[in-house]
């Protein structure tokens, strides 16, 4: 017989006896592991105000950022012109559906185009968006333009033998199950199968893996510039360039993956402007709003035309308050001024990094382009980059983790040459802090016994000077 009080009904009956108490308790660090889905492991304190490269949590207690949100912060908390555009939108339009079009989702598009190579522009909600449309953009093109023959060399199923992606090792492309089977870390597909097919990794930077993997049944290749999440590692020139002249011979597509990398964080609007390579489809977020979700695929007219009416969609995408609140953003990280203090702040951290290496040794190599740099951790601090972050967070600084080697650093692109400083300082107290702990646990570990050996007392030993 069916029992009425284990109903959800009942539950949630029940529960909302205890809703009044609830919401009027103080919000806690503790709060999120009493209501939130535990897949992430916050900081132990709240960050609740924000202004340039500093950041207050609720105790008043003030942080210098070299996080940026994972290198969403292009220009730092509450810039003055970005809330202004912000309300000022707010004020007119906040969103209309996909059956029609808005001003600030054409400016921006106008803009990109214009600083760009793309010719069309889809926008989107994050950077795992982006790429599914990418990905699902590289498979529609080789589908119409590469059709397999069917009965009578007619295909009207839109199949194709044309259909595999060429990903590298230790990529990430985002947390869907499309892109997260086309990054290259297994540990993020474990427990989701069965994945989607075709799709094949090679190590990052290995022309001849690539060369390998590459051929006439290849739809596309997509490459970050820099790996971000898998380390900080940027692929050499001489990888892109050879990656570029694979796609053209084997007729497939480039794509880059500038969700971390684009937005002004290397000095450059986009990386791929660093190198000899130009991609057919680039995609973007992260930066690109701000810290407002957006995300956006560029690419050429002749490949946006595979994407027809109804083909691919997404209810947020274009909305009006993230384009105006994105094109204010774009304004300011493609300014010469500020992609001049990406190069001059990346000196100043470059010599600061290496500086404190040369004292504490704990660094295998500082690596990075403009404001997106990584430290990976040599000998016994390998896989201990977690234990910097929370010596760094006692010290008032936020920094970020690239896997458990690597420390990753990706501030405002308008951050100070005095907060890089005064973050420096806060960093190299955060390390000297871990040394010195090391230090006095190897000097409590008992002293090992050679068996038949007895130890010397220390007031036996005479000292002839």
């Amino acid at each position: 017989m069916f029992n009425c009080s284990s109903h959800p009904a009942n539950a949630n009956a029940t529960a909302a006896t205890h809703s009044a108490h609830a919401s009027s308790a103080p919000i806690t660090r503790a709060t999120f592991d009493e209501v939130m889905v535990p897949n992430y492991a916050p900081a132990s304190f709240i960050p609740v105000r924000g202004k340039g490269s500093r950041v207050w949590d609720q105790t008043g207690r003030e942080y210098i950022d070299f996080a940026g949100g994972i290198a969403v912060s292009s220009v730092g908390h509450a810039h003055d012109s970005v809330v202004a555009a912000l309300v000022n939108q707010a004020q007119k339009l906040w969103h209309v559906a996909n059956v029609m079009t808005n001003e600030p989702t054409l400016a921006l598009a106008r803009s990109l185009v214009e600083k760009t190579f793309a010719e069309r522009v889809f926008f989107c909600n994050s950077g795992a968006e982006a790429n599914e449309a990418a990905l699902k953009l590289a498979r529609k093109w080789a589908s119409d333009k590469f059709p397999s023959p069917g009965p009578g060399d007619q295909n009207t199923h839109g199949e194709t033998e044309k259909f595999e992606i060429v990903s590298c090792l230790n990529s990430f492309h985002g947390r869907t199950l499309f892109t997260v089977s086309v990054g290259g870390q297994p540990k993020y597909t474990q427990g989701f199968a069965p994945l989607p097919a075709g799709i094949k990794h090679v190590p990052y930077n290995d022309i001849e893996a690539m060369r390998a993997a590459v051929s006439d049944k290849t739809c596309c290749v997509i490459i970050e510039p820099i790996q971000g999440e898998g380390g900080v590692t940027p692929a050499t020139k001489d990888f892109l360039h050879a990656v570029r002249e694979l796609c053209d011979q084997h007729q497939a597509l480039l794509i880059f993956d500038e969700v971390q990398s684009g937005a002004g964080r290397t000095g450059s609007l986009f990386a791929y402007m660093n190198c000899c390579a130009v991609p057919d489809i680039l995609t973007s977020a992260k930066g690109l709003g701000g810290g407002f979700p957006i995300g956006a695929m560029l690419t050429t007219n002749a490949i946006a035309q595979h994407l027809g009416v109804g083909s691919h969609g997404t209810t947020y995408g274009g909305n009006p308050l993230a384009c105006a609140v994105s094109l204010a953003v774009l304004d300011i990280i493609s300014a010469p001024e500020t992609l001049a203090n990406v190069g001059a702040r990346h000196d100043q951290f470059f010599a600061g990094l290496n500086e404190i290496d040369r004292k504490y040794n704990v660094f295998k190599e500082v690596r990075g382009q403009g404001l997106l740099i990584g430290c990976e951790l040599a000998g016994k601090w390998q896989g201990r980059a977690k234990d910097f972050v929370k010596a760094s967070e006692k010290q008032s600084l936020m920094i970020l983790m690239a896997g458990p080697n690597v420390i990753r650093l990706a501030p405002s692109l308008l951050i100070t040459e005095a907060d890089v400083a005064q973050g420096l300082d806060y960093f190299e107290a955060a390390v000297a802090d871990l040394v010195a702990a090391e230090s006095a646990v190897a000097m409590a570990a008992p002293v090992p016994q050679v068996a038949g050996v007895q130890p010397v007392p220390l007031t036996n030993i005479r000292v002839t000077v």
